[in-house]
């Protein structure tokens, strides 16, 4: 089946973009692996025609926001993110008429049209810089508490939360943290920025998925407990073969992110199935938001 995807991809000029948190079969097969945000931009710097994106819904709007000129195509279409279904675009309206003038961040982990009533976007990564960029007392941060918490330990900036999480990060608790530390007491803790902060207080550094794989090959460290879903430890052990990597929690394991198989990548390259196409009106919204966020932060 890899032999074969890899065949259509080149006969139909495609790319297999593959999210950190995807089966490692679809890793391996992929032309790149990343974050979603990092993934859409190289994608659209590439000169390909088609882009299958495994990963989940909103992924693929953002690849389809920065990629007009391409067909996007999710091999399975009932891949959702629950944070992104707990935010809809009527009640970010209702909410923005509560809090009259104050900007609104919105974390990339969203559906587009909720992007588009954005004043900017932002990843996990870059949360605190692109808040203290707006230069303003108040933000009202979208749809994940937990980084807008995360985000208000680290700013002057008052910031109001949208009452919406991942519930494999949020269901993580401080015990967990002190059962892998006793479990592995020579190994560093990273946290994902969308965890509890009872658990972010506990991490030796608090991280995005890229950041993660960034520090863990600079690090002279050998043992790292890494507090995010499991699918990134496959590029972690990939990446440092001469270290150990051990899930902070076995519990931390994304069903919507495990829904793609290898015959669905192929069943959706045969067939062409699975586009995700977003309004255009939405769309140039939602890349102002996106555009506004990377003058920031480069």
């Amino acid at each position: 089946m890899k032999e074969e995807i890899r065949r259509l991809l080149r006969e139909k000029n495609g790319v297999l973009l593959a999210h950190n948190y995807q089966p490692a079969e679809i890793q391996d097969v992929a032309d790149w692996c990343g974050d979603s945000l990092e993934l859409s931009m190289k994608a659209a710097q590439s000169d390909a025609d088609l882009l299958v994106f495994c990963g989940v819904h909103f992924m693929a709007e953002t690849a389809a926001i920065l990629c007009p000129d391409k067909a996007v195509l999710l091999p399975r279409l009932d891949a959702g993110c629950p944070m992104a279904g707990m935010i809809t675009p009527r009640q970010l309206e209702a909410r923005k008429q509560t809090l009259p003038g104050i900007p609104v961040v919105t974390y990339v982990n969203s559906p587009a049209a909720v992007k588009a009533l954005s004043t900017v976007c932002c990843t996990s990564a870059n949360a605190v810089q692109v808040v203290e960029s707006l230069h303003v007392p108040e933000v009202l941060m979208t749809p994940d508490r937990n980084l807008a918490r995360y985000v208000a330990s680290r700013t002057k900036t008052r910031v109001h939360f949208w009452d919406g999480c991942c519930p494999i990060h949020d269901a993580i608790r401080a015990t967990d943290v002190h059962q892998a530390k006793n479990a592995h007491p020579q190994a560093i803790v990273m946290a994902h920025p969308e965890c509890r902060m009872e658990v972010l207080e506990l991490a030796d550094q608090v991280l995005s998925t890229s950041g993660m794989l960034r520090f863990a090959k600079a690090s002279n460290h050998r043992e790292f407990i890494v507090g995010t879903e499991t699918g990134l430890l496959h590029s972690l052990r990939k990446e440092n073969p001469g270290k150990t990597f051990y899930p902070l929690s076995d519990r931390m394991l994304c069903p919507d992110m495990k829904k793609i198989a290898l015959a669905d990548v192929l069943h959706c390259l045969k067939t062409l199935q699975g586009r995700v196409r977003v309004p255009e009106d939405i769309r140039k919204s939602a890349l102002g938001a996106v555009q506004r966020m990377l003058k920031v932060t480069g």
